[in-house]
């Protein structure tokens, strides 16, 4: 019989308490969830923890949307052509198919005006469709068209008579915004009833394509999510004050995930009381017709080619040149207006929105590789194209 040394008894001592501490190891691992549950547990509701006092820009932000969304309405579009009942169609965005459009609106006074995007209503005008409006407080009027400025993607609606219209909105100015301030935008979109999303100015001075051939300038670019169905409805300041009309997304991606676009507030207070006035909006313009702007680019012309000169214009009567139609040479170039440069079509128009109806304005022209000044009073031609 073979005797082990005190070392090698030692050694076996220790290898069965290590074998015996990883059972008793292993044994706790596997138990841990059962031990868990019966010692841990909340087998009863959970004392709910006091959250106080809500930070000061929630507050702010809350008691905004409690102003403000009472004057904010969902506007639906029918156009005839459809045959279905107008309320009958609750899709998902804003082109619904089949002639049905849907967007956002907002109260403008206390008659009943509602402003939206005229691209919201203009299926349904076009087609002699109807138009509806959802309140906030869920009640349903007949809306009819009062005036519509394609150039501005801005139309004017007015309440049915049984429709009692909410307070409108406070109204700012967009001439002062900066780049990072606050911006709060209540809409409908996808259909869903006055959802709030929130962002900043990321920039100013945008321009944006709108209906007539014309660009609108000054725009206002935000990243606060506006996304189909959201078109027609305010942006508005961190003091509760609209400051502009969100009209458009740019998404590259094609999802509603982009760069949203406002009309500034400015505009609208200037083209909206011509709406309700007159039922349109007066153009102030001298009676071009421009070329387009890609193919003065191609052509390294870095200006307005004055493609057609319209009869009885303040252009004609100035003695402005158009395109020839035989040859196809080139008549003016329009390269500055009211001391200001101009490269776009935007610019023009820019210049003679701040000149106004019936003013004079400084046009610097060229013609033939010579440069010369003519002076050009403004008028509204926005009738009268030939």
């Amino acid at each position: 019989m073979l005797h082990r040394g005190p070392q090698e008894q030692q050694a076996d001592r220790f290898l069965r308490w290590a074998a015996g501490a990883a059972v008793l190891l292993l044994a706790f691992y596997v138990a841990q969830p059962t031990l868990n549950g019966f010692l841990f547990a909340a087998q009863d509701p959970r004392a709910v923890t006091a959250r106080g006092e809500l930070a000061p820009a929630e507050t702010a932000t809350i008691d905004l949307f409690a102003r403000a969304s009472p004057s904010v309405v969902h506007v639906f579009a029918q156009a005839a052509a459809q045959g279905r009942a107008l309320m009958g169609v609750e899709g998902e965005g804003e082109d619904q198919g089949g002639g049905s459009q849907t967007g956002t609106g907002f109260v403008w006074d206390a008659a009943g005006h509602v402003v939206t995007n005229n691209h919201v209503v203009a299926a349904a005008v076009q087609g002699g469709g109807s138009i509806a409006v959802r309140l906030s407080s869920g009640a349903v009027s007949t809306a009819t068209l009062v005036g519509a400025a394609p150039s501005y993607d801005l139309a004017v609606l007015r309440l049915g008579r049984s429709a009692v219209a909410p307070p409108p909105l406070a109204i700012g100015t967009s001439a002062d915004l900066k780049v990072g301030q606050s911006t709060f935008a209540i809409g409908n979109p996808f259909g869903l009833d006055h959802t709030l999303t929130t962002g900043v100015i990321s920039a100013l001075q945008r321009r944006l394509p709108t209906g007539a051939g014309r660009e609108l300038s000054g725009v206002i670019q935000t990243d606060a999510a506006i996304n189909p169905g959201n078109s027609g409805g305010p942006l508005l300041d961190s003091a509760g004050r609209l400051i502009g009309v969100n009209t458009a997304i740019y998404s590259p991606s094609g999802t509603s995930a982009g760069i949203g676009f406002a009309i500034p507030v400015d505009v609208v207070n200037r083209v909206v009381p011509d709406l309700i006035r007159n039922g349109r909006t007066r153009n102030p313009g001298i009676g071009i017709i421009a070329g387009q702007e890609a193919t003065a680019a191609r052509l390294g012309i870095d200006g307005v080619v004055v493609l057609r000169v319209l009869r009885g214009s303040p252009a004609a009567a100035a003695g402005l040149r158009g395109v020839d139609p035989q040859t196809g040479e080139i008549g003016d170039i329009i390269i500055g207006a009211g001391g200001r440069p101009v490269q776009r079509l935007a610019d023009l128009t820019a210049a003679m929105e701040a000149a106004g109806l019936g003013a004079g304005i400084d046009l610097t022209i060229e013609r033939d590789g010579r440069t010369r000044r003519v002076r050009v009073t403004t008028t509204d031609v926005a009738e009268s194209r030939q």
